[in-house]
């Protein structure tokens, strides 16, 4: 049981009221500005609608020379260059991705994503939507099979919005899913209008959602096939994003809400209530304080930390050991944060890992001391003043010359056909990103490479 026992150029003018629209969903996209190291303990062709390289082509001017003091370089355990794939929604474009792996079909996985159409956003500048397929490997590249459908997503229409974000009362469909198993079942978060502050987080099976083998494959229930609005224990914001469910040992489901400037979680129930912030009693203040990222305070600050992924479940030893048990002391929950920094009209997001104790009261076991790299991500290139600032299309790619590039995780899972929510330090999982709010894109890797500079609290 879920809860234990009971983001763009144009060819023609676009007219005022839509760049008024764009402009308030601009404030949404981007308004959330909201030891010993743990490896010694761990043991160790179809036609496009746009073109999408396979990974084991180029990918620009790349990390050869990242520096390794101050990143983890992480490798593809699968394609040939150990650089990342793109992921193809064939006659689609897509932006913020999710992968899991299908409940029954072998190499095969279930794939989300916003949909980021700029014709359709020309015409509908407020309707938005989620696509979905099933997806195989083709030449490097995580491809959808057929076209995708979109996902038919119930949203509300409350409107709550106010002030500078009253537009936002016009919304129609959902943003940024998340797509996740749970322990049991496959679980999809989306923003929306909200019953009580603006934008809020809703939650729901994903299961009903799609048709698995002709409607004769069903998973458990989780008591949560209706749309339910996650609350959270006051105050709200006004634009509330990128919550995250974790459970414990029990099956007990929990929300997450923020871990910056300080973490705060609750309990969730059946109708999307929620108890007390439970943060406080977890004491992660001297950890926090020792290993989070700096960020730049002030009026002026373009920076800050916010949570990126879903949760997964990890014990620290191999699979591959018998002796290898879960248990309290070797089994965390697993996540990925990101510190954000905006220079010259461009934002760039470093990510960090978190492990957090899966009893109450949830302590974080430890925090990453430096980010990872993700391997083929570009790094700034020597040109000429003139083209410093020039955008261009570079294999399926659109790159700034100037600064790193962009790449921004929304969602993890395990590879494997038939994992779910827990796994072992010697498993694989994807990592699913954007890359410059134009191309998605993936990476499979060992999850304990992902852990390798964890600081320990």
């Amino acid at each position: 049981m879920l809860f234990g026992k009971p983001e763009r150029s144009a060819r023609f003018l676009v007219p005022l009221f839509i760049i008024f629209i764009s402009t308030a969903f601009v404030v949404y996209e981007w308004g959330a500005f909201l030891s010993q190291p743990i490896r010694h303990i761990l043991p160790l062709d179809t036609e496009n609608y746009f073109s999408i390289p396979t990974s084991s082509g180029d990918h620009g001017t790349v990390d050869k020379e990242v520096d390794p003091k101050e990143y983890r370089q992480i490798y593809s355990v699968s394609t040939a260059d150990r650089k990342y794939f793109f992921i193809d929604f064939v006659d689609k474009r897509s932006i913020n991705p999710n992968i899991i792996p299908h409940p029954f079909l072998e190499d095969t996985w279930v794939l989300v994503a916003q949909r980021h159409d700029p014709e359709e956003f020309s015409q509908h500048p407020m309707s938005f939507a989620e696509l979905s397929c099933n997806a195989i490997f083709q030449n490097g590249t995580l491809r959808c099979l057929e076209s995708p459908s979109i996902l038919p997503i119930e949203t509300k229409s409350y409107v709550k919005c106010e002030g500078d974000l009253v537009v936002l009362n016009m919304n129609q469909g959902p943003h940024d899913a998340r797509m996740f198993y749970g322990p049991e079942a496959p679980h999809i978060i989306y923003g929306s209008n909200s019953e009580f502050t603006c934008f809020g987080q809703w939650m729901q099976d994903l299961g009903p959602l799609i048709d698995w083998r002709n409607g004769t494959f069903a998973f458990p229930d989780t008591d949560l096939k209706n749309v339910t609005e996650i609350q959270r224990p006051p105050p709200y914001g006004a634009l509330e994003k990128n919550f995250f469910l974790f459970w414990d040992k029990g099956g007990q489901a929990y929300v997450h809400y923020d871990v910056s400037p300080t973490r705060s979680f609750a309990k969730l129930e059946l109708d999307g209530s929620v108890g007390e912030d439970l943060a406080p009693l977890a004491g992660d203040e001297t950890c926090m304080a020792k290993y989070m990222p700096p960020i730049k305070t002030g009026n002026d600050s373009k920076e800050s930390i916010h949570q990126a992924t879903n949760s997964l479940s990890v014990t620290l030893c191999k699979r591959s050991d018998p002796s290898c048990q879960p248990n309290d002391s070797n089994t965390f929950i697993f996540t990925i944060f990101q510190h954000k920094r905006y220079h010259m009209f461009h934002s760039v997001y470093e990510p960090f890992a978190m492990l957090f104790e899966k009893k109450s009261p949830f302590k974080i076991h430890g925090i990453s001391e430096k980010p990872f790299w993700i391997h083929g991500r570009w790094k700034p290139s020597d040109v000429e003043e003139p083209e410093m600032m020039k955008e261009r299309i570079e294999n399926g790619k659109i790159r700034n010359y100037n600064q790193t590039e962009m790449m921004y995780i929304t969602s993890m899972s395990w590879k494997s056909s038939g994992q779910k929510y827990h796994g072992y330090i010697d498993d694989v999982v994807f990592l699913a990103f954007g890359i410059e709010d134009f191309q998605s894109a993936g990476i499979d890797v060992v999850v304990g490479d992902l852990l390798l500079d964890i600081g320990l609290c």
